[in-house]
């Protein structure tokens, strides 16, 4: 089952891979007034969520079961952003985030040989490629993944910037770090919840981004040509986990942290910065309004 999509030529082409997921829903609530008038936007997803809005153009398709229907979705794109992939605790296959990554980039290529667009990939790749490491962490920092969602993302990150390189396709990487609301901590919440401790009194500390500006930022991307490969995704500062709960008014209780856990994640966001326009600011995390941010979707919702 596909959707009719159409537009201004001129305006840009995005097909969003794994559009159904929570980021996915972002976007659909944030893109249509982000994106220029005429934005030939589509959803891609193995079934469409009951939250669909009239007039949205979604392509139900599986894509590594299905790979020629997704090739014909993404013809006349400018951009495929890849959402679609394996997460910890939902069971699958991590190795399916790279094989994602490969029908995306094979699709693209497939579209730019057919149309007057060349379509470039951008994937949703996570912080957690960087595992345990101490400082404020550049793109260029070795990647040193510290558990198997880190490992399958790095994975998925080196075969798809090499088949990009063959296929003559554009692709980047960005390693977005926590999202507050999204994340196993302020979105993962229950009563009883416990943080770990470190032997200085600290909580994990790790790089944040609200919801709606990830949103603000995922826009700006999508019309920036020329994104080098890889780009941290997150707001400026490292936050406690402790202080974002207590933000958010939510009780929690505190145990000794084990020897495998990570006390800090901290990204470097300066290329970022650098790559949004004037009006899309890039301010520090902050967790108050971190927590309005998450407070106003589930309003909204």
């Amino acid at each position: 089952m596909e959707a009719e999509s159409g537009g201004d030529p001129t305006a840009p082409a995005i097909l969003v891979l794994g559009a159904a997921g929570r980021i996915g829903g972002l976007l659909r609530r944030d893109w249509p007034t982000l994106l220029p008038a005429g934005a030939d936007l589509r959803w891609q997803a193995r079934r469409r969520p009951a939250d669909y809005a009239a007039g949205e153009a979604w392509h139900i398709l599986a894509p590594l079961e299905d790979p020629a229907t997704l090739v014909r979705a993404a013809e006349g794109t400018d951009t495929i952003l890849c959402l679609a992939g394996v997460t910890p605790g939902h069971g699958g296959d991590l190795g399916d985030n790279a094989r994602l990554a490969e029908v995306a980039i094979r699709a693209a290529q497939a579209s730019t040989r057919v149309s007057d667009r060349k379509t470039r990939v951008l994937l949703a790749s996570s912080a957690a490629v960087y595992g345990n490491q101490p400082g404020v962490l550049s793109e260029e920092a070795p990647l040193t993944p510290a558990n198997p969602y880190g490992v399958a993302k790095a994975e998925m990150e080196a075969q798809a910037l090499r088949l990009g390189a063959e296929a003559g396709v554009a692709v980047t990487a960005l390693r977005i770090g926590n999202i507050a609301g999204l994340d196993a901590i302020l979105g993962g919440w229950r009563p009883g919840f416990q943080l770990d401790r470190f032997a200085d009194g600290t909580t994990p500390r790790r790089s944040y981004i609200g919801v709606r500006m990830l949103a603000q930022v995922l826009a700006a991307l999508v019309q920036h040509r020329g994104l080098p490969e890889v780009v941290n995704v997150a707001q400026p500062g490292p936050v406690a986990m402790g202080d974002l709960l207590r933000a958010a008014g939510l009780d929690f209780s505190l145990r000794p942290a084990p020897d495998s856990a990570i006390p800090e994640v901290a990204l470097e966001v300066t290329r970022l910065a650098g790559l949004l326009p004037p009006d899309v600011p890039l301010p520090p995390a902050d967790p108050a309004r971190l927590v309005a941010e998450w407070a106003a979707l589930r309003d909204e919702s």
